[in-house]
């Protein structure tokens, strides 16, 4: 660029957005877009990726083009703007007709500085051949990562941007996106056709966020996300749950203490868009949402980010802690979790991925004479969500071509290895997040790496609960005892002789981490990696066509060192307990311990006496507790009948009550139990574990 070029950035800067100077990272692509070369810009939330079209749109002259996925965006950008004195239209399906035509109108007389479109605009008939009649001057992808069939969060109008990008060329395109793996960068650089482009990937590192993930029950995370955000300090809040009647019940438990509000894709738009403007205003001081909320939100003063629910990857849980904290001000980011979310995120992604046969059987209906969409969903006689999805799947991997006028006909029959690919992939995000739930390493470290950034992540954040566990509100840190200490020496014995063992033969191997309830042996495990001890990490082995995963634990160097001797380091437990003050409140899974007093009490009791517990419990149930008691009654009769045994072989009523009390949605839950051992658990267990687990997903 020349100086005068430079100067007029700056300039501009000043003039017309307010600023004295640029944030980290911003200028180099504003000159590089500005002088025409084309970009990939990879910026974290609240960075200021906004600046980088906006600024070289106006100092390029002409109409910026700028295609954004989601209408709350477009309009929180559009406002801005305009609040600047900037010429912007946008052109979206919440507008009426006329809004529309005025808005082309105003592009073709050269009247726009900025029009802003949804992706899905460009295959309107005519559309594009309007916008090639007087061409942009940039072109401006926001929200990238949608492109790709790699990232978390694609959509098929996205991915066929490509091909309109040659009609608006020469104008450069800059694509912008907070959450895109290296994988998924190298796919929208790909998919756009960008020339030569320019590769900016900032920094995804965030100093002044404190992660923390603890393995908390589903009925507890309501009310522990109440005693998180009791303190003022910790409000404005996003708390993030899995589905809309959980948003809807989880705002409705915190609306008497304080200003919440639920917002998800099942209400009005006028309902969301009240709520998302008097949350930015401060009218409201907690939103409790789907995924559907925050893209685009700027609000900079969000204390905390809760999930209720385990996200279903990385990329998405990023982009959502990111809305903590953006004034640089220390910020909170909680996530809650089960292997209940494990098996809810599997359930759901069967059903947005229809098994292939499905989705075969739908293409077989398609030819090259059009059809719409409603008459292949009646021929292929499959639910109305299924036959959906798998239209989706089709279009998005070219098994399916839309005409102009929205009809479907048939597209090339190599769409089969595109989505089996694709699932895959979506399976493997799903591990990976689960893994980083179990991971040993400083939280924001991991997700640094996690973005292809190698040399920061050997950082560590000195904030999250791996890197400062006393300082956290689920599970604050405690000193080990004595007896836990005895125990990780004996740990670092026992492997001094063995090398590495499976967490479970490993509590085996020591008689008192045995008598510990397995929760307590991981928490123990886990201080002592914190410690630099002891490493665990994932493993697997096939068994009967099956692979079975596990975790392993091996002695580091210098724990090796102190196996038979020598003072060992301070070590700082996190275990199953809580405090929203550190100091007084101790949370315990309420439901585990009240449960095993219960059990004490019936295995206690006269006959008679049991019988009555049992009764009083039972008539306490709730509607989805009586329908689970009935399936695993049906199923134990099943068992029973096949080993030709009495019912009460396979398990007794008292511990029927109990897994109904319970829901255990892991064996390692189940052995908690009163009547089920090693054996029992080994044998039944992920048979009950699955009954509880789909009487969970039919009630959420």
């Amino acid at each position: 660029m020349t100086s005068t070029s430079l100067l007029d950035l700056n300039s501009l800067l000043s003039q017309r957005f307010g600023h004295t100077s640029f944030r980290a990272g911003q200028e180099e692509v504003c000159q590089a877009v500005a002088a025409g070369r084309d970009v990939l810009l990879v910026m974290p939330t609240g960075a200021g990726k906004s600046l980088c079209y906006q600024l070289p749109g106006l100092a390029r002259g002409g109409t910026t083009l700028v295609i954004s996925p989601l209408i709350a965006l477009m309009e929180d950008q559009v406002a801005k703007l305009h609040g600047m004195g900037a010429r912007v239209a946008r052109i979206h399906s919440g507008l009426m007709r006329e809004q529309s035509r005025q808005a082309c109108r105003d592009y073709l007389d050269g009247e726009l500085d900025f029009l802003f479109i949804a992706p899905e605009r460009l295959r309107v008939p005519g559309f594009l051949v309007m916008l090639a009649k007087r061409k942009p001057t940039l072109l401006a992808v926001d929200e990238a990562h949608c492109i790709s069939q790699w990232g978390h969060d694609f959509r098929s109008d996205y991915r066929a941007l490509g091909q309109y990008v040659a009609a608006l060329r020469p104008a450069p395109v800059i694509a912008l996106t907070a959450t895109a793996t290296p994988q998924v960068q190298q796919d929208i650089v790909t998919q756009l056709h960008l020339d030569q482009p320019t590769w900016f990937i900032h920094g995804f590192r965030r100093d002044n966020l404190a992660i923390e993930i603890a393995e908390v029950p589903r009925p507890q995370r309501v009310g522990l996300s109440l005693q998180i955000l009791e303190d003022a300090e910790r409000r404005p809040a996003i708390v993030y749950t899995f589905s809309r009647k959980d948003a809807e019940a989880t705002a409705a438990a915190l609306a008497p203490h304080f200003r919440a509000a639920a917002y998800h894709a099942g209400l009005p738009p006028d309902n969301r868009s009240r709520v998302q403007t008097q949350f930015i205003s401060g009218n409201l001081e907690v939103v409790v949402a789907t995924i559907a909320f925050g893209m685009g939100v700027d609000k900079a003063n969000v204390r905390t980010v809760i999930h209720c629910a385990l996200p279903a990857t990385l990329e998405a849980y990023y982009q959502e802690i990111g809305r903590a904290g953006r004034d640089g001000l220390p910020a909170k980011a909680i996530l809650m979790h089960s292997y209940a979310d494990q098996r809810m995120q599997s359930f759901f992604l069967d059903q947005d991925y229809p098994p292939i046969e499905d989705v075969a059987a739908v293409h077989r209906l398609l030819s090259d004479a059009p059809i719409s969409n409603d008459e292949l969903q009646r021929k292929s006689k499959l639910e109305d969500k299924v036959a959906t999805c798998a239209i989706e799947r089709l279009l998005a991997h070219g098994g399916a071509v839309i005409e102009g006028d929205g009809h479907l006909r048939r597209g090339p029959s190599n769409w089969r290895a595109g989505y089996e690919k694709h699932v895959a992939m979506r399976q493997a995000q799903m591990r990976q997040t689960t893994r980083f739930t179990q991971a040993n390493g400083c939280r924001m470290a991991l997700l640094v790496q996690h973005f292809g950034d190698t040399e920061d992540a050997r950082n560590d954040c000195g904030e999250c609960d791996w890197c400062n566990p006393r300082e956290m509100l689920l599970q604050p840190g405690r000193d080990a005892s004595d007896g836990e200490r005895d125990i990780i020496r004996e740990c670092l014995n026992v492997l001094e002789r063995r090398k590495e063992m499976s967490t479970g033969k490993l509590q085996q191997e020591i008689p008192a981490a045995s008598r510990m309830l397995r929760s307590r042996w991981e928490a123990l495990l886990l201080a002592g990696c914190r410690a630099g001890l002891l490493f665990c990490e994932d493993a697997a082995f096939q068994q009967n066509g099956a692979t079975i995963s596990y975790r392993k634990v091996s002695a580091t160097i210098a724990g090796a060192r102190l196996a038979s001797g020598g003072m060992l380091p301070e070590i700082v437990i996190s275990d199953s307990g809580a405090s929203t003050d550190n100091k007084t409140q101790t949370f315990q899974p309420a439901p585990r311990n009240s449960g095993r007093a219960r059990d004490a009490a019936t295995r206690t009791a006269s006959p008679q006496n049991k019988k009555a517990l049992m009764e009083s419990e039972k008539a306490e149930w709730s509607g989805p507790q009586r329908a689970l008691e009935q399936s695993l009654r049906a199923w134990r009769l099943t068992q029973a009948q096949a080993l030709r045994q009495p019912a009460f072989c396979i398990f007794s009523d008292a511990s029927l009550h109990a897994i109904v009390r319970e829901a255990p949605t892991d064996p390692d839950l189940l052995r908690n139990i009163s009547g089920f051992g090693p054996a029992k658990v080994h044998r039944f267990g992920e048979d009950i574990c699955r009954l509880c687990t789909e009487h969970i997903l039919a009630s959420a």
